[in-house]
């Protein structure tokens, strides 16, 4: 069994950074605010990991990450169960190799109250979330978000930094699942093909969910 991470979360990777916080009074938000200050885009390795009430680990998995403002990424896992996620400003495609199946859904559904989005627009923090510092653990500076809204799929979600960089992102649900993404490689502001986020579905794939509405083309008008 696979587990993905949740397009209600991709986009805390694509918002502006708000004013900055006080270093002493608040040193994981100022080192968030000082690694989203000026982020135009971004690419990045990440290692997954998917832990269970147990503590046993469900599964591994790994892949890169590719953001672009405004309101664009692609995050590719790599692995026996490729799998593609595109957001191209309109639309998300979620493309399952395995199953040969793109799932499509509206970038404004996929995206709402998502914590990745905090990493493009910082300044929905406090209107999204109830923020406080969550002290120090392996080197990195805790920030701790809470929900505001009960039905988000996370109820806390931890935000590692390690000085200016993002190094780690936690998310824990209300049934105790906690998915861990990693960061490595990170490059700032990268140049990036705008064909990273178009997708076209494969042929003979099936294809569900909020496709773009094609129109006919109008015949000539004949005087």
């Amino acid at each position: 069994m696979t587990f993905r991470f949740p397009t209600s979360v991709l986009p805390l990777l694509l918002m502006l950074a708000g004013p900055a916080a006080a270093q002493d009074e608040a040193p994981a938000r100022a080192s968030l605010e000082a690694f989203t200050d000026g982020l135009d885009s971004l690419h990045a390795r990440f290692y997954q990991q998917v832990i269970g009430t147990d503590g046993v680990v469900q599964d591994r998995s790994e892949g890169e990450v590719w953001l672009q403002r405004p309101q664009r990424f692609r995050w590719a896992y790599g692995g026996d169960f490729p799998e593609l996620i595109v957001a191209d400003g309109e639309r998300v495609w979620i493309y399952d190799e395995a199953l040969e199946q793109v799932t499509v859904k509206m970038q404004s559904d996929a995206a709402a109250d998502s914590p990745l989005t905090l990493l493009t627009d910082t300044g929905q923090l406090d209107r999204q979330f109830e923020v406080r510092e969550a002290g120090e653990a392996s080197g990195l500076q805790l920030l701790e978000l809470r929900s505001r809204d009960a039905e988000d799929d996370f109820e806390r979600v931890l935000l590692g930094m390690d000085g200016p960089v993002l190094r780690l992102m936690v998310m824990e649900d209300a049934f105790g699942l906690r998915t861990e993404l990693r960061f490595d490689g990170i490059q700032r502001n990268p140049e990036l093909d705008p064909s990273l986020f178009r997708f076209t579905p494969p042929e003979g794939v099936d294809v569900i969910g909020d496709l773009p509405i094609i129109r006919p083309l109008e015949a000539p008008r004949v005087d």
